[in-house]
């Protein structure tokens, strides 16, 4: 991985000093979660897309509080999170919803939203068993397809960045 770009975008972050990580305490200062290798980098990756199928509001302190939990990259699996967004979150939790439905097998007929709170009470109280199933299984899913992909991705960019050193080793024997 690009280790430099990444620690100097993570230094920017400055996410040690974070008043919002403060309830970790001292955790927060351990170095492992500020290193960045394929194992920490996946789990890291994880972590942040489980995270994002959470509905609940502060997902960053959960995948902060899981990333101690697991010892991976701590700034990772909070950019993770950041894959639901408002612009994201609406579609993404509407699909959730869906595949509840189809896991759960329960049908409730159209599903019409009203931006109220007489609405959550009533409409949401109906569909929250297939929604909740439906985000851990996009969670669960995302998760793994994301650590599996992350480690592929290391590996090649392992591989090439090896075959590029020989590379220019061969080319300074020639010269």
């Amino acid at each position: 991985m690009p280790r430099k770009l990444f620690r100097e975008f993570i230094s920017d972050l400055n996410l040690k000093e974070d008043k919002s990580l403060g309830v970790f305490g001292e955790l927060i200062h351990d170095q492992n979660l500020w290193h960045l290798n394929r194992r920490s980098f996946a789990t890291a990756v994880a972590v942040g897309l489980f995270c994002s199928f959470i509905p609940i509001p502060g997902q960053m302190i959960l995948a902060a509080g899981l990333a101690i939990i697991f010892r991976c990259n701590l700034p990772i699996a909070v950019i993770g999170v950041w894959v639901t967004n408002p612009l994201t979150m609406p579609p993404l939790f509407f699909f959730a919803y869906k595949v509840g439905s189809w896991l759960t097998s329960s049908h409730y007929g159209a599903f019409e939203f009203e931006l109220s709170l007489n609405w959550l009470f009533t409409g949401l109280r109906e569909r929250w068993y297939p929604f909740l199933i439906g985000c851990l299984f996009m969670g669960t899913l995302s998760a793994l397809i994301g650590f599996i992909t992350a480690r592929i991705f290391w590996r090649v960019y392992v591989i090439s960045f090896w075959r590029k050193r020989k590379l220019r080793k061969l080319r300074k024997l020639e010269n």
